[in-house]
């Protein structure tokens, strides 16, 4: 068996929809989480980012992973739970409910489509505040 999402490996290239923008910071992790000998917390509080939107694949090990460390760093966390992925839909499901255990311990999931709404809504309120100036 192959190794997944390991450089250098079938599945670590990142795919044509997703290419960085020029000057975006590209996070090459080593481990499970993001946080794992990265500079990512280094550049979430350089920008004073406090809150994360988080997607990607291995649901249960990866995301999972980078969620619950960036919890324990005081980020507050949105999962979008069908903008990730795993081997397993039974293990997928059981790490979005796990998010949303005891009131949200790790932080809220939602569908992409209310993301995408809520992002459009807000542009929208900055939009009418720029007419207003």
């Amino acid at each position: 068996m192959s190794r997944l999402l390991i450089r250098g490996e079938r599945g670590h290239d990142i795919i044509d929809e997703l290419t960085p923008v020029p000057g975006e910071p590209i996070i090459d992790k080593p481990g499970k989480s993001a946080f794992c000998y990265t500079d990512f917390e280094l550049l979430l509080k350089v920008r004073e980012v406090r809150n994360l939107v988080i997607v990607g694949v291995t649901t249960d090990v990866c995301v999972s992973g980078t969620m619950r460390d960036a919890n324990d760093r005081g980020f507050d966390c949105l999962l979008v739970v069908d903008a990730c992925g795993t081997g397993s839909s039974k293990l997928h499901e059981a790490t979005c409910e796990t998010v949303e255990t005891e009131g949200g311990i790790f932080g809220a999931t939602a569908m992409t489509a209310s993301v995408i709404a809520a992002v459009e809504e807000w542009a929208g309120r900055l939009r009418s505040l720029g007419e207003t100036m």
